[in-house]
């Protein structure tokens, strides 16, 4: 078939766009032909007659910022302007879909992320109106919802707010949703008595990732990382549901200079850098500005993150709120020990039971007995291969490629 991907922006390290990619991958190697309508191709090289670059669905795009801005941060004190800005948004954009449709003869679509979380409202309305324009057959890969974003997607106005539940998620005859963790499976037979497929993230686990390569050979050093140092490893963005502020606290609490936490991902997510000026004090406060390295820029020269894995003895992985946790899993492939915050509502229910070595704290709480556990394994490199082998197997029988290839066989039948 000829399938249509619709989102916000795709070749970038946000989980929702790595999973597309994934999900791009099984879907051409089950001979389907994938083409993206996109606001932001970054790091993508682009193929024109399958990728289509329309800068209205970027999240920093006018449509968006303005809508956000007014419809969460700064309302007005009518809503009626920032409805009819959507609406019109929404046209216009609906209208640029219903060519694309045609110009490349789609015959289902995928909404990625677009049609689940209102961090682009006129998006989420346009496929919506798509859907009823054209009739077309679409799946929703519905990575997170409202409701689990605390105060985030909450409006002053009770028509935002009913405009917000009417439009996300798109709740059409028909729509086939995929969600990403057992909790949204709950809550679509809970809340709207759907049956939704449950799709967990996956990884590659036939690629070679994560290994010393003569190309990476020199990632630590350039971070002024000596052969004698440790670094462990944090390879998530900076925001503040990632926990980070536990990892730099067990630095801390591991008191050797020769450790060293590495934090790969940049703040660009994170408004006016709040969370990460929090950080800063707390690195200064705690006098480890020579143990915290924030490498973002460092990590843009290298291929991927396999090259960042390939170094560290062990990951840290604190997060409080995960729709799913790739870092986890990408951990588990690169055959490094991770230490875990159960983080809702998917850490046990959907990953943590499946049987992984690791060790876990609660509520980002490093007790000594925690400290002490993730003491032994980073100063026993033995143990450190032994955890990651074991790990990989786990991970390849429940988050491989096969799992994926067998979810979207079914999904993608009509």
């Amino acid at each position: 078939m000829r399938i249509g991907i619709i989102i916000g922006r795709i070749g970038g390290v946000d989980g929702v766009a790595l999973e597309t990619e994934k999900w791009i991958d099984v879907l051409k190697k089950l001979g389907h032909e994938v083409f993206i309508m996109s606001g932001e191709f970054e790091s993508w090289t682009m193929d024109y007659d399958h990728d289509y670059l329309f800068p209205a669905l970027s999240f920093f795009s006018v449509e968006a910022e303005w809508g956000q801005r007014k419809a969460f941060y700064e309302p007005d004190k009518d809503p009626g302007p920032l409805l009819e800005h959507v609406e019109s948004a929404s046209n216009m954009i609906h209208d640029a879909m219903v060519k694309w449709v045609g110009d490349k003869k789609i015959e289902v679509l995928l909404s990625e992320n677009a049609s689940a979380l209102p961090c682009h409202l006129s998006m989420g309305v346009a496929i919506k109106k798509l859907i009823k324009t054209t009739g077309l057959p679409i799946v929703t890969h519905d990575h997170d919802f409202h409701w689990e974003r605390g105060e985030r997607y909450i409006s002053a106005h009770p028509e935002i707010n009913q405009y917000v539940d009417d439009n996300f998620p798109l709740l059409l005859p028909d729509v086939k949703h995929a969600v990403i963790n057992t909790f949204g499976v709950e809550t679509f037979k809970n809340r709207f008595n759907i049956d939704a497929t449950l799709v967990p993230n996956v990884m590659d686990f036939n690629r070679i990732y994560g290994v010393p390569t003569p190309e990476n050979q020199f990632f630590l050093k350039d971070l002024g990382i000596t052969e004698d140092e440790i670094a462990l490893l944090q390879v998530t963005r900076i925001v503040r549901r990632k926990g980070i502020e536990t990892a730099i606290s067990l630095i801390d609490k591991l008191d050797d200079k020769k450790l060293k936490l590495v934090i790969t991902g940049n703040n660009n997510d994170d408004e006016n850098k709040e969370y990460y000026n929090e950080l800063i004090d707390q690195i200064h406060q705690l006098n480890l500005s020579s143990q915290i390295i924030f490498a973002a820029d460092k990590v843009l020269d290298h291929k991927d993150l396999s090259d960042v894995y390939a170094h560290g003895r062990a990951a840290t992985y604190f997060s409080t709120y995960e729709g799913f946790g790739n870092a986890f899993v990408e951990t588990v492939l690169a055959k490094k020990p991770i230490f875990v915050n159960n983080y809702k509502p998917v850490y046990m229910q959907d990953i943590g039971n499946k049987g992984f070595e690791t060790v876990m704290i609660e509520d980002g709480n490093l007790t000594p007995e925690s400290v002490q556990q993730m003491s032994d394994i980073i100063y026993n490199p033995q143990r450190c291969l032994e955890i990651g082998e074991y790990n990989f197997e786990i991970g390849k029988k429940y988050f491989s490629y096969d799992v994926l290839e067998e979810k979207l066989s079914s999904l993608f039948k009509f």
